[in-house]
């Protein structure tokens, strides 16, 4: 069976020539090959350099196909988007002819118009949507109110992040998969191992801006008690974005030992996850962010705001905290618990094993055989590779 996957993942040729894409979406395209013979992706090729936040597809099985860039925080980029309607959907259209299914990833700049493309004249083309973001956000941008109305419009299934009230039959509450076998088993012995004796550390990972809560996050360190601060033996910053060098002066008067790290390769993460004990996510607005997952697989303790999906996934004072209201004033009172805790309370935060399987690329692999494509997963044996 060959898919055909449509999104605005960006892409990129790295320093030897080869294409390289988002390594979250990459990774879960990697192992999807698993389900289908073949995977052709369309997504965006950028011509700037490659970021180190990205990877490279495993096998010449998955082909990628660029469509026309698009998108940005200006009017005229985002008028792009339509301007380009017409190479866009041409290319995807020749390439869904020879497809058994699609897969089209919302919300995104272009789905305005191809999400009513493939409703309308794609129709008889086996596929379904994979929305990543927040499926109850509140004031969300009229393009992402506008392809949700359509979505839940449509019979084709839609994946989402989280369990609702009302929620149309189509409408598939999945978890958003991000854990290997060898994943799970590295995670298994790392919490084992995991302690508290020689301080916290702490790690935020994401877009370095407000709207991902970390204006809020670093008036809630300087407000700490100095007695409590002591317990921080570092803090990791993980990201980027326009403000950087002002949260680098900021952080300064902190006197807390941090280093703000930029983009870094997935597997760079996931050492960092292993080192630290509590991983800081005061956004306003998201679905279900991988790194809550990942981090939570080294033990790493979620401190994270109850916005969509999360709180149905880490339930407050059991495996994490849920920063509730959100506010700078509530995360310094979470992170003071969290930061006085004893050994044994902090390993009693540590979420059980089932828990992690649910995130699991093969778990995942095997709901998309049964759930969406309503075929039997016992014609697949892929429950041993990924």
């Amino acid at each position: 069976m060959r898919l055909c996957i449509i999104s605005h993942t960006e892409h990129y040729l790295d320093d030897k020539g080869e294409i390289v894409g988002h390594a979250s979406t990459v990774t879960e395209i990697n192992h999807l090959l698993d389900v289908f013979s073949s995977i052709v992706h369309l997504a965006m090729l950028y011509p700037n350099a490659a970021p180190s936040n990205t990877s490279r597809y495993l096998s010449s099985k998955i082909e990628f196909i660029p469509i026309p860039t698009a998108g940005g925080s200006k009017l005229k980029d985002k008028l792009r988007h339509f301007s380009n309607l017409p190479k866009t959907l041409s290319v995807i259209d020749s390439q869904l002819k020879d497809a058994d299914y699609f897969q089209f990833r919302a919300p995104t700049g272009i789905g305005v118009y191809v999400i009513p493309y493939l409703i309308i004249f794609k129709s008889d083309t086996k596929g379904w949507y994979k929305y990543a973001g927040n499926w109850k956000q509140n004031n969300a941008p009229l393009s992402y109110k506008f392809q949700k109305w359509l979505l839940k419009l449509q019979t084709k299934h839609v994946t989402i992040n989280g369990q609702w009230d009302r929620q149309a039959k189509h409408c598939l509450s999945f978890q958003n998969p991000c854990l290997s076998k060898q994943e799970l088993e590295r995670g298994r012995t790392v919490r084992r191992g995991k302690t508290i004796n020689d301080g916290f550390e702490l790690c935020y990972v994401g877009r370095l801006e407000a709207e991902k809560g970390l204006d809020l996050l670093i008036t809630a360190l300087y407000s700490l008690p100095k007695a409590v601060k002591q317990q921080i033996s570092k803090m990791h910053f993980i990201g980027t974005g326009e403000l950087l060098e002002q949260y680098e002066q900021r952080c300064k008067a902190l006197d807390i030992n941090f280093e703000f790290y930029g983009v870094l390769p997935r597997e760079n993460v996931h050492g960092l996850f292993e080192r630290c004990q509590c991983i800081l996510l005061p956004s306003k607005s998201e679905g279900f962010p991988k790194v809550i997952t990942e981090a939570m697989n080294y033990g790493c303790i979620p401190l994270v705001s109850n916005v969509s999906a999360i709180g149905q996934y880490i339930i407050h004072d059991s495996n994490g905290y849920l920063i509730e209201p959100l506010s700078a004033n509530t995360l310094k009172g979470l992170l003071t618990d969290f930061l006085l805790l004893n050994e044994a309370a902090y390993r009693g935060l540590m979420a059980q094993e089932a828990f992690f399987k649910r995130f699991s690329y093969a778990q995942y692999n095997q709901r998309i055989i049964k759930e969406v494509l309503g075929l039997s997963p016992s014609i697949y044996n892929i429950s041993h590779k990924n």
